[in-house]
């Protein structure tokens, strides 16, 4: 395999995904009040929040990065760290605690080798955990990329997350 070819390839997608964000960011350069719907459409387009886009966004926008961050970080739903192509969310909130929960989030841990907050190397799943999802009738519960799965014991757990894999 060339190498070469490889790195243009690389090359040309960086170009065109910094062009995108550099539209975005000045499609709300009068816009300085939606600046949640920016980092809303900037991780759409990675994922995750990149600091320099963020350092970009404070810039462009005449915002303090203080402020940047600070919504950045306030919002459950951004990332400021690459994430997996999968998202694990195990509810802890009391019911499912007591149903598991915690047994759960272990278990993932120790066969992904990740903790909450994190992703797996590999790029595959992120972990995440939740203080209630408001289905305590069918904890524990565990959902996949949006998806809900009640009931979740940690063999249901392996049968569901090998899908995915």
């Amino acid at each position: 395999m060339d190498n070469t070819l490889d790195l243009a390839a690389i090359q040309t997608a960086l170009e065109k995904s910094s062009a995108k964000v550099e539209a975005l960011i000045n499609s709300y350069v009068d816009k300085k009040e939606q600046l949640i719907s920016l980092l809303q459409d900037i991780q759409a387009e990675f994922d995750y929040l990149p600091q320099e886009t963020l350092v970009k966004i404070s810039r462009t926008l005449d915002i303090p990065l203080s402020q940047v961050f600070s919504v950045a970080t306030f919002f459950q739903s951004f990332s400021l760290k690459p994430r997996g192509r999968h998202t694990i969310t195990v509810c802890l909130g009391t019911a499912c605690h007591v149903k598991g929960g915690q047994r759960l989030v272990d278990k993932i841990s120790r066969d992904y080798k990740i903790g909450p907050g994190e992703t797996t190397q590999d790029e595959r799943f992120t972990l995440e955990t939740a203080n209630c999802l408001g289905c305590c009738a069918l904890g524990p519960v565990v959902v996949v990329d949006g998806k809900y799965e009640g009931h979740m014991t940690p063999d249901k757990l392996d049968k569901i997350l090998k899908k995915y894999e």
